[in-house]
């Protein structure tokens, strides 16, 4: 076994049917008194549900979380926490209300309570994102990390079926890279090796029974283990090439991911030997790359970049920006190699290069 170090990231989870009704005292808990309710403007109506309950503990709702953290976003935010004395946020909903909790993190060091409903998994890390003048900058601090996260499989049974099988890759990408992370360890691969199989049970029940309290547990045990791998390691190719497509083209995140997956593994699975050992495990295939793809699009899941509106004007510059200070990443980047994966992503063509 290889040496390793592992850091247990510091926060209190409460998972199970019906655990939002813990909100209140896991706030009062923490010793807020004023928590600004976020979410999207689709969200409101449950963020402005979920605030009435709390009461005298709600200092409002702020529903206009948007993709990928747009800076004007973070600003607009910013300004109402300030206005009314906010000294918490409760994000409710995915990545994005979720990334616009973090910012506010980022600037007042407030705790954030996040109810995810969705699989993203950006809840469990301490990685913010901010997109300004068409690029996305990420980094790591360790005030945006929620203090708290609760669960409710309840809260994901309104999700929409083809959003569900997409957050839910999106959540399997994470495990993938946190495989081949640098900096990886022995518990981090059993979490993703564990996360990658729950999922991928979990999203062909939900596609046939979308409103199956079973099928929606396990999958969003899954996305909590896929997204604390993400926290604990460092991210490489695939996030990389998603962070330049969603902040520069403004593709949509988990669509994004879920195209791009197979891709950046197959870019990948020459170098990562044990990493293909793992998922084959996982998902008992034999060759996890073909798996993942025809998985995805046998749930309705898009199949190429285009569909997303990638075009092959958008190429170039996708090389260029996704090649320029890359992350770590087992196999050398190169804008050939970039180029080819990118275009087979643009066409939908099969990953076997």
């Amino acid at each position: 076994m290889k040496d390793f170090q592992y850091k247990s990231l510091p926060m209190n989870v409460i998972f199970g049917p019906g655990s939002v009704q813990n909100l209140s005292k896991v706030i009062r808990d923490l010793g807020l008194k004023r928590v600004l309710v976020l979410s999207t403007p689709l969200q409101k109506d449950l963020a402005q549900g979920i605030s009435e309950e709390l009461g005298e503990l709600s200092a409002g709702v702020h529903a206009e979380a948007e993709m990928h953290v747009p800076i004007e976003s973070a600003y607009r935010a910013r300004a109402v926490a300030s206005e009314v004395q906010a000294d918490g946020y409760v994000a409710v909903g995915g990545g994005s209300t979720t990334g616009l909790g973090k910012a506010l993190a980022l600037e007042f060091g407030a705790p954030i309570v996040a109810v995810p409903t969705t699989y993203a998994g950006s809840e469990m890390t301490p990685i913010w994102g901010l997109t300004a003048d068409g690029v996305k900058k990420t980094g790591r601090d360790p005030r945006v990390l929620p203090a708290a996260v609760i669960y409710d499989p309840e809260l994901t049974r309104s999700l929409p079926v083809r959003i569900s099988v997409t957050s839910g890759f999106n959540a399997i990408a994470h495990a993938v890279e946190a495989l081949y992370a640098p900096d990886g360890s022995p518990i981090i691969s059993q979490m993703a090796e564990e996360g990658v199989r729950a999922l991928t049970s979990a999203l062909p029940g939900i596609v046939s029974d979308p409103h199956s309290i079973e099928h929606r547990s396990e999958a969003l045990y899954g996305a909590w283990l896929c997204g604390a791998t993400l926290g604990a390691t460092t991210m490489s190719l695939h996030h990389k090439l998603c962070h330049t497509l969603g902040g520069t083209f403004n593709l949509p995140h988990a669509e994004t991911h879920t195209v791009i997956l197979p891709y950046s593994l197959a870019y990948n699975a020459g170098a990562v030997p044990e990493t293909i050992a793992a998922l084959q495990r996982a998902t008992g295939a034999k060759y996890p790359v073909k798996y993942l793809r025809e998985l995805s699009l046998e749930l309705g899941a898009p199949s190429s970049l285009r569909e997303l509106g990638f075009t092959d004007a958008d190429l170039e510059l996708a090389v260029e920006l996704a090649t320029r200070n890359p992350y770590a990443n087992p196999r050398e980047v190169t804008p050939t190699g970039i180029r080819e994966l990118l275009t087979a992503a643009l066409n939908g063509d099969s990953p076997n290069f």
